[in-house]
């Protein structure tokens, strides 16, 4: 049975693209079969994350009608599947988001899990994930205004009769002025944190590189904390491989 997975951050700059893209890759070495789609049709980046910009088709042609969603599937060497969307401003010009539900169920049966990276804020975009999708998770940083736009998208999946899977406070830097992950999850009314993904380096060079991290840094405290959100959200067992003197000198 394919889950279709809306990931909704209500605000931009959390972070959101780069957690899909290398959740999709962690779920995939997990054995599960993923593929990511840019739902942001107006400011896509997940191809670029991929290192794979350009495409000759991308889900503005499908939403246009003028081919099948199979034909706008690409494969990454790491196993995902990928549906890009298209870069340029010409694309937007008879694309209708709310064709985004019934284009998405061509993929059922395809996949395990279908990861949605919605669009930044509320916006018709952000709506016709919501609709497209099974579940929702929820991406915020510790800050009181980014914790408070996510309110918003949980309320309005609610509405929608989205089921909200739980929430991963992105980019954490352990500083005093950060919101408390207690406090983090009763404002979202008692939402299941998933989990506290740290605010490193790893992650910035990689999108530099345009890798993800769990393939250039795989050692890197935010690609093993991504890989446990993997095994969590996607029901797999994640057991992290450590040397040996890490249990000796805890």
């Amino acid at each position: 049975m394919t889950r279709i997975i809306a990931c909704i951050s209500g605000k931009g700059g959390v972070g959101k693209t780069t957690l899909v893209s290398n959740l999709g890759v962690a779920m995939s070495s997990m054995g599960k079969s993923v593929v990511v789609v840019d739902a942001n049709l107006t400011t896509p980046n997940i191809g670029i994350h991929f290192g794979m910009p350009l495409y000759p088709t991308t889900l503005h042609d499908v939403l246009k009608g003028s081919v099948p969603i199979k034909d706008a599937v690409y494969y990454h060497d790491s196993g995902v599947r990928i549906i890009p969307a298209g870069l340029s401003l010409r694309d937007l010009r008879g694309t209708d988001s709310r064709d985004l539900p019934n284009v998405l169920l061509d993929l059922l049966g395809t996949a395990d899990i279908v990861l949605l990276d919605s669009a930044a804020g509320l916006g018709k975009e952000t709506l016709s994930s919501m609709e497209a999708a099974d579940e929702m998770v929820l991406i915020t940083n510790p800050e009181l205004t980014s914790v408070t736009d996510a309110l918003k998208a949980y309320k309005l999946a609610e509405q929608l009769g989205t089921r909200i899977t739980g929430a991963v406070v992105n980019r954490v830097k352990n500083k005093p002025h950060e919101m408390r992950i207690a406090d983090i999850k009763n404002m979202l009314e008692d939402t299941d944190i998933l989990a506290r993904i740290p605010e490193c380096i790893e992650v910035q060079k990689s999108i530099a590189r345009r890798n993800p991290v769990v393939l250039g840094f795989p050692k890197s405290p935010a690609s093993r904390e991504i890989r446990r959100l993997a095994g969590r959200i996607a029901g797999v067992e994640y057991k992290e491989n450590r040397p040996w003197y890490r249990f000796v000198f805890r």
